[in-house]
């Protein structure tokens, strides 16, 4: 059913994944996933931040003004993003200390922004929160698939669980370093595109690079591909109008 809470949860994580679909979010995506600890650490505190940013501001979306709306949203997040790294400190203080500026930084990472202008502002608190779910879910798998790669070849690791012996195996240290993270993530984005073609194919209908394919023409408030500045732009522009 469309946009229903289970359409929303499988959207963020398989049509409109931010990572591997939409490209969102590649700071944390490329720096922090130098283990699978670290990008499924990541994830989870970026999804707890996305469910409860977006049941937060679908509840206020009638009372926050317009005008201000985006340092609204900030402040809410900023909120969360605080609460998310005192539970860390205080629980798992080695996965904040990996994570480091990563964890405040989650304030300003797009796919939360995004999803609060595109679609927690303009829908239901249910729908919103699992539409929050669902894209952190994704961001959650694609960071821990990245890490899991990096580590394992890159250190013979996997969650510091030893699967590649170094009597047989020399670990290829670049995919610890910057450059195999953009290697490995091109990688992934490859495979997903193959799939995506190979099953369009087979339907017939034509595989978008992300939502309906063509931003300059869509009025979906509720596709993650437009971005929260371009929408910004389009409702000043029917004010004017």
């Amino acid at each position: 059913m469309k946009n229903s809470p289970i359409e929303r949860l499988l959207n963020g994580i398989i049509k409109e994944n931010p990572t591997l679909v939409l490209m969102l979010g590649m700071c944390p995506t490329l720096a922090v996933t130098t283990s699978a600890k670290n990008g499924a650490g990541m994830g989870l505190a970026t999804t707890a931040v996305l469910m409860f940013s977006n049941l937060i501001i679908s509840l206020l979306r009638n009372f926050i003004p317009d005008r201000v709306r985006i340092p609204g949203y900030i402040v809410i997040i900023a909120s969360l993003v605080t609460i998310v790294q005192f539970v860390l400190q205080g629980y798992v203080p080695a996965l904040n200390d990996a994570l480091g500026v990563y964890i405040p930084l989650i304030v300003v990472n797009c796919i939360i922004l995004g999803r609060a202008e595109a679609y927690a502002s303009k829908n239901s608190p249910i729908n919103s929160f699992f539409d929050g779910l669902g894209m952190g879910l994704g961001f959650t798998v694609s960071l821990t698939i990245l890490g899991t790669f990096r580590e394992l070849l890159g250190a013979g690791t996997v969650f510091d669980i030893t699967v590649l012996s170094e009597s047989f195996y020399t670990p290829i240290t670049i995919f610890i370093l910057a450059p195999g993270a953009f290697f490995v993530l091109s990688c992934l984005v490859a495979i997903q595109n193959k799939v995506k073609n190979r099953k369009a194919k087979e339907t017939g209908v034509p595989a978008p690079a992300g939502g309906c394919g063509d931003c300059s023409q869509c009025n979906n408030s509720m596709c993650g591909s437009r971005s929260f500045f371009d929408m910004t732009v389009d409702d000043k522009k029917k004010e004017e109008e």
